[in-house]
C-alpha cells in the first residue's frame, strides 16, 4: 500500500509536469502561430528560512548556540474550462534545528500534502459546484520522542516515520468558489483511511489504528477552507482550514487543523515568514498540538 500512494503521488507530480511542458509549447508554438491562452493557471513558492541564536564564551546573560532552517514549496495547478474546475495543490515543508551541546538534530516541521478538486459549476456565473476530492498527506523524515537514560545520555524512541501515520480521504461534495484564492468545500460523505506501520501497532494504537493492525477506515463529514489576501502591499496572509469529524466513532470529536501563514516581502527574492499552525486530533493527543515558526531567508517564485 505504501508503495501504491508513493507511486501514485510521484505520477500526480509528473502529469502536472508534462501538461506545463504541452501547456507552454501550445501558448508559445513558432513566430508564425496565434498564441492562445491555456486553461490552466499555475504558481509555485520555495522559500528557504533561517533562524540562529549565537553567543560568545564571555557572555555572562546566558543562553546557548542554536541554528535552523526551513524548506517550504507550495505549488498550484489549477484548471478551468466551460463549467468545470480543477484545482490541484502541492505542499512540501520540512525543518530541522541543532541546539549546542544536544547529541540529535529535531525536526521542527515535516509536512507532505497533495490535494486535487474537481467541480462541476451548478450554472454558469453560479459560485457553486459538484464537486469530489482527493487529499493525501503524511510526513517526509522519521520522527521522535526524547528523553534521558539513567546515565543521562540523550536518547530518542522512533514515533512517525512517511506513511506512519498517512492519511487518505475522498468524497464528493459542494465547492463555493469565488477565486483560486477564496473557496469552500463541504463533503459530507467522506472516506478516510489512515495507514501506519505494523511496529508502531505491537504494543497499542497509533493514531487510531488498532493494536496488530496497519489501517484504520473511517467515515464522516470534512470541511476545507482556503482563504488567501494581501493584507498590506508586499504583505500576504494565507489561511488554509481542515475540519473533519467521523461518524463511525465519536462524531462530536472533530479533527481540526488550521494552518497561519504570513509572508512579508523584502525584494524579489528575500522574504520574512510567521508560520502557525494547529492540530486537535484526539486519536493522537487529548490536546491542542502547536508549532510556530518565523525566519528570514531566500524566496523564489515560479
Amino acid at each position: 500500500m505504501k508503495k501504491i500512494m508513493f507511486s501514485a503521488c510521484t505520477l500526480w507530480c509528473i502529469a502536472t509536469f508534462a501538461q506545463e511542458q504541452e501547456g507552454n509549447a501550445s501558448a508559445t508554438g513558432n513566430g508564425n502561430e496565434t498564441t492562445t491562452e491555456s486553461n490552466w493557471t499555475r504558481a509555485g513558492i520555495v522559500s528557504l528560512l533561517f533562524n540562529q541564536t549565537a553567543f560568545n564564551h564571555d557572555w555572562t546573560g546566558g543562553g546557548t548556540n542554536n541554528y535552523g532552517g526551513n524548506l517550504n514549496l507550495s505549488y498550484d495547478a489549477n484548471y478551468k474550462k466551460g463549467l468545470w474546475a480543477w484545482d490541484n495543490k502541492l505542499l512540501v515543508d520540512y525543518g530541522l534545528t541543532k541546539v549546542d551541546g544536544d547529541a540529535f538534530s529535531k525536526k521542527t516541521s515535516d509536512r507532505f500534502a497533495i490535494t486535487s478538486l474537481l467541480g462541476a459549476q451548478i450554472k454558469e456565473d453560479s459560485q457553486w459546484y459538484y464537486s469530489f476530492f482527493v487529499n493525501f498527506q503524511t510526513q517526509l523524515d522519521k520522527g521522535y520522542k526524547y528523553g534521558t537514560d539513567s546515565q543521562g545520555n540523550q536518547t530518542r524512541t522512533e514515533t512517525t516515520r512517511f506513511m506512519a501515520p498517512g492519511y487518505l480521504s475522498f468524497g464528493p461534495g459542494m465547492l463555493w468558489k469565488k477565486n483560486d484564492n477564496l473557496k469552500v468545500n463541504i463533503a459530507p460523505a467522506t472516506s478516510r483511511l489512515i495507514f501506519t506501520a505494523k511496529k508502531f501497532t505491537e504494543t497499542g494504537a497509533h493514531f487510531g489504528v488498532e493494536q496488530g493492525k496497519t489501517s484504520r477506515y473511517e467515515f464522516g463529514a470534512a470541511l476545507n477552507g482556503y482563504a488567501k489576501f494581501d493584507v498590506f502591499e508586499n504583505i500576504t496572509l494565507e489561511n488554509t482550514l481542515n475540519l473533519y469529524s467521523n461518524y463511525l466513532d465519536k462524531p462530536g470529536n472533530i479533527d481540526i487543523d488550521y494552518t497561519f501563514n504570513l509572508m512579508m516581502k523584502v525584494n524579489d527574492y528575500i522574504s520574512t515568514n510567521l508560520i502557525f499552525q494547529t492540530i486537535y486530533d484526539d486519536d493522537a493527543a487529548k490536546a491542542f498540538q502547536v508549532r510556530e515558526a518565523f525566519g528570514a531567508g531566500f524566496t523564489y517564485k515560479f
